[in-house]
């Protein structure tokens, strides 16, 4: 089976560097090859395929006009093209928007390494052209594996190596035959259960409170150092300020570890009960966030990232995820009698029924979602 692992990484200043001027590098191989291919086609009507694009950047190399690209991998250009071209086929399945470029200061950092020249060892890795770096984590990768991709990107201020492995399978894909299970998404509780386990928001407690209050400090803190170091209509940046803003977003990478680490173990938890069928809600997240008062509360809840983990975890452990229509009405209607109460609100944290059924609504919904398999 086919799974992806992604390890931090230790470099070296040196190394780091090069691996910043390397995403620079895919940075323009990519918009160069959407200008060529934009051009291109306004010119001939025609578009320009990747592998002409290739072949003209490797002239433009040998005239010297870009002879330092030779300083980087040539899977890095390679790679970026690929991607340029790949966002075009996207388009024209209207599967995305029209490609843009990528600004320096917006666009992630990333770069591609070909499989054939990385070497792993447990202890470190060797990239083209920047060398051996040590792997923060030792023992993570399996004893037996195929590597099908490398990339190597930056979140905050640590670099990662994403790695794509084809790896023998261990996992028991045995027909699932434990009852279905529904499950309600929330911000007040994350997640309720159909059969009544319920886990709280995480964003709740007093941990992520209070790492998010120190993050407001240190935001607050460098807003005035910027406005202290004001020189007509541009800011000095100085070595204090670099320090600064390190601190912050190593602090912003902690949330975001933390919060996603707690949505593999709710996820990995239910999944591994084995159920015959998952059932969740098709939610409107777009639409939910124009809440100017609840936006904030249900960025943080990351919804989608709850359903990308069920769906490719259900896939491994053989279980049916079923995804309910978005205006099926599961918080409304009556568990045990099925009667729709269109005036239940949202406050409204209890469900009431005329038939004498008196259940949190949260957890009325998952039976009802669940009910859905059956």
């Amino acid at each position: 089976m086919i799974r992806a692992y992604r390890i931090r990484l230790k470099p070296n200043n040196q190394q780091r560097t090069q691996m910043e001027q390397s995403a620079h590098v895919a940075r323009w191989a990519y918009n160069w090859a959407l200008n060529q291919k934009k051009a291109h086609y306004e010119e001939t009507g025609k578009s320009y395929s990747q592998y002409d694009l290739r072949k003209h950047l490797t002239m433009l190399k040998q005239s010297g006009e870009h002879a330092w690209l030779y300083g980087f991998s040539n899977n890095i250009t390679k790679q970026a093209i690929k991607d340029c071209d790949d966002s075009f086929r996207r388009f024209f399945k209207k599967q995305a928007q029209f490609p843009r470029f990528k600004s320096r200061r917006r666009s992630k950092w990333s770069f591609y390494q070909d499989p054939h020249k990385v070497k792993v060892e447990p202890k470190r890795i060797r990239l083209e052209k920047i060398g051996w770096v040590r792997l923060a984590e030792r023992d993570y990768l399996p004893e037996e594996f195929k590597p099908l991709s490398y990339r190597v990107s930056r979140e905050g201020i640590d670099w990662y190596v994403s790695i794509t492995a084809e790896v023998p399978d261990h996992i028991d894909h045995s027909v699932s035959i434990g009852e279905p299970i529904g499950i309600d998404l929330g911000i007040k509780i994350l997640a309720t259960v159909s059969s009544g386990k319920h886990y709280q928001n995480i964003h709740k407690g007093s941990k992520i409170k209070r790492l998010e209050k120190r993050f407001k400090r240190l935001q607050r803190k460098a807003s005035r150092k910027y406005h202290l170091n004001k020189e007509g209509d541009r800011y000095r940046k100085t070595r204090n300020l670099i320090k600064l803003e390190q601190r912050v977003a190593k602090l912003r990478s902690r949330i975001h570890h933390i919060r996603k680490d707690y949505i593999h173990q709710m996820t990995s938890e239910i999944v591994k009960t084995k159920p015959s069928h998952i059932v969740i809600e098709d939610l409107h997240v777009k639409g939910m966030m124009k809440n100017r008062h609840l936006a904030r509360h249900i960025q943080q809840c990351n919804f989608h990232e709850i359903r990308r983990q069920l769906e490719y975890k259900c896939n491994w452990y053989n279980v049916n995820l079923m995804v309910a229509d978005r205006w099926y009405p599961s918080s409304k209607t009556c568990s045990k009698c099925g009667q729709i109460h269109r005036d239940l609100k949202l406050s409204d944290r209890m469900m009431s029924c005329e038939c004498g059924l008196q259940m949190d609504r949260d957890l009325n919904a998952s039976i009802n979602l669940a009910k859905l398999a059956s």
